[in-house]
């Protein structure tokens, strides 16, 4: 090769790599979000939820955003601290349970009212509807709400007591998720243990609890199913849950990325609760038919004997709401009931 065509070859090469150099600045972030929440980084609140939501605003920014999850492993992974470190600035946004800790979102707990509940798309639909009615209060006042969601009316999971019935209940102690649930128990005789997820596998192997109240999903994710032997499926009760961020964070971001992300979320995305908890429900049911677990199903008739014994503790758990700063509880909780029954006819009219 001559020298003056070597020269041109390799100015071309340089001036590729500059360009190459430069689109790839061009594309790195400018802003970067921080989301913490409480469960491990394979729980479909990381894998479907959050990891997809960060790469739509990631694509709807054109890359000015970028979304850092840090999950249950992290040092921003404790369930009773999500909101607050959100309100300190130490994470932009974080996914917790509206449950832990206790009280801090008296109005919303209504959704938690037992048998209320038993799909999650209608419960998120509700509880989403409730916050943009503003029956909620003063509930998620310091922050940019982006969704609020409940699971699938929930079971009870056991190690060796089969919950056939109410009397079934009595003494047991059960893990609980929230103070309306724990109420609950109460009422059937049982006794509610207060714990975070990752506290589930050491006290049922230890016998520090008999069992407890959740999703299929969360047993399956702390991997309770090797030791639980029975399931109760009663749709006895739902646990709220919400998304949000930062007010100051969100309201100094530019204009653009604001409208991004209420574009994906809010309506958009409580939507998708529906169909996300039916995927992580199934996984969780498979997971201990494969272990030989036994479910056991309550009929409608006798839900309907367990929703009627429940109906002084729900009055009660209303009355108590005001002592807590919720003006009228029995308003918010009729509402509830009107919304559900709505959501129900609209996505499960056919189910029996």
């Amino acid at each position: 090769m001559k020298p003056m065509n070597l020269r041109k070859t390799v100015m071309s090469i340089l001036a590729g790599a500059t360009m190459l150099a430069g689109a790839g600045v061009a594309q790195a972030a400018d802003i970067t979000l921080k989301v913490s929440h409480y469960l491990p980084p394979s729980h479909g609140f990381q894998v479907d939820f959050l990891e997809n939501w960060g790469k739509q605003l990631s694509e709807k920014t054109n890359g000015k955003v970028e979304v850092q999850i840090f999950d249950a492993t992290s040092a921003f992974g404790k369930i009773d601290r999500q909101a607050d470190q959100v309100r300190a600035g130490v994470m932009d946004m974080a996914v917790g349970l509206n449950g832990i800790p206790r009280d801090r979102y008296p109005a919303a707990s209504v959704i938690e009212m037992p048998f209320l509940v038993k799909y999650a798309d209608s419960g998120s639909e509700t509880l989403w509807q409730l916050y943009k009615e503003g029956l909620l209060g003063s509930d998620y006042q310091d922050f940019k709400v982006l969704g609020l969601f409940t699971h699938e009316g929930g079971l009870i999971h056991t190690l060796d007591t089969p919950v056939r019935s109410l009397d079934d209940l009595k003494g047991l102690r059960l893990r609980t998720p929230s103070p309306a649930v724990s109420a609950m128990l109460e009422s059937f005789g049982a006794s509610p243990v207060g714990l975070p997820p990752s506290a589930i596998y050491e006290n049922l192997q230890k016998g520090n609890i008999e069992g407890l109240v959740t999703t299929w999903d969360l047993v399956n994710a702390v991997k309770a199913n090797e030791l639980l032997k029975y399931h109760t499926d009663a749709a006895a009760y739902t646990a709220g849950f919400y998304f949000v961020m930062n007010q100051k964070k969100y309201d100094s971001l530019p204009e653009d990325v604001r409208a991004a992300i209420d574009e994906i979320s809010g309506d958009a995305l409580v939507g998708k609760f529906g169909d996300w908890w039916t995927k992580w429900e199934a996984v969780g049911k498979a997971a201990a038919e494969e272990r030989g677990n036994e479910i056991i199903v309550i009929d409608d008739a006798t839900r309907a004997e367990w929703q009627a014994s429940v109906q002084p503790m729900i009055k009660d758990y209303l009355e108590s709401l005001k002592e807590k700063g919720v003006a009228d509880p029995e308003a918010i909780y009729k509402r509830a009931q009107e919304l559900v029954a709505e959501f129900d006819a609209k996505y499960h009219a056919g189910d029996k």
